[in-house]
């Protein structure tokens, strides 16, 4: 992958990152689901660090959980 094109995805998972916490931190969902989505999106970043087309796979993967309303069990 270009240079230019690593930092184009970069910049759209940040971006889609950001939105994603910003749903998180508005679910109406248990405190214990809302720290297991956070720790998923902690994933996400961290992935990011090292492989940018899995962290966008993992996230995409999570929004679509998301939108379909399937949750992680809480702790």
């Amino acid at each position: 992958m270009g240079r230019d094109n690593q930092l184009k995805l970069y910049g759209e998972l940040a971006a889609q990152l950001k939105e994603a916490h910003t749903r998180v931190r508005e679910l109406q969902v248990p405190e214990g689901v809302r720290k297991a989505l956070s720790r998923k999106l902690l994933v996400v970043t961290a992935a990011a660090k090292h492989d940018l087309p899995d962290a966008a796979r993992r996230l995409d993967r999570l929004m679509k959980d998301l939108d379909e309303g399937r949750f992680p069990e809480s702790d």
